[in-house]
């Protein structure tokens, strides 16, 4: 007798528990089961962590200098796959360097039409794994998640990309690590 107690005890709290808070409308019980499928649809992009260190997106995210590149990404739907595990290394070029490409060019690649064209170009400025700057020598070439290659260039101890972009700053991420570069990378595929 005294287990059938025992049992119908631990029932009733557990129905209690799992139910909510039975003063707040059914509306309001529901939005943290809803905050979390909206974070799970996002991927590792809708992770709210203002504590730990950030991944590659949040830091572009948090750049005054990079809102193009983010609005880029957001466009080609790269955010979550910047935010996951990586390892990646980004060069990511500032506002100034989109603003150096012919007028119209970031107009353009924004366009539903040119997705493929700006998903080829971030992803020239993308490699899998982490290429720290005393990892790199001079003629080095990288391989792209595009499949082309980029070539380092060092010259009187500063970095260059392609011969076209100076690395202007270089910031870890917990996924990967990222060089600020002062222009655009353009494949030639």
């Amino acid at each position: 007798m005294k287990q059938i107690i025992q049992c119908c005890m631990i029932s009733v709290l557990m129905f209690l528990f799992s139910c909510g808070n039975p003063n707040k409308p059914a509306e309001e019980n529901a939005k943290p089961a809803e905050s979390n499928a909206v974070a799970a649809d996002m991927g590792q992009a809708g992770v709210k962590d203002d504590v730990s260190q950030k991944d590659i997106v949040k830091i572009a995210i948090g750049s005054k200098d990079h809102t193009t590149l983010v609005a880029a990404l957001k466009q080609a739907e790269y955010v979550d796959d910047l935010s996951n595990a990586g390892p990646f290394t980004v060069f990511a070029p500032t506002n100034a360097a989109f603003d150096k490409l012919p007028p119209g060019t970031v107009d353009g690649l924004m366009k539903p039409d040119k997705k493929d064209a700006l998903q080829n170009i971030l992803e020239y400025h993308v490699a899998v794994g982490v290429y720290k700057p005393e990892m790199l020598q001079d003629g080095q070439s990288i391989g792209m998640v595009n499949g082309s290659n980029i070539t380092i260039q060092m010259k009187d101890g500063k970095m260059m990309v392609n011969g076209t972009a100076n690395v202007v700053a270089t910031i870890p991420a917990t996924n990967g690590i990222i060089h600020v570069i002062d222009a655009v990378l353009l494949p030639s595929k």
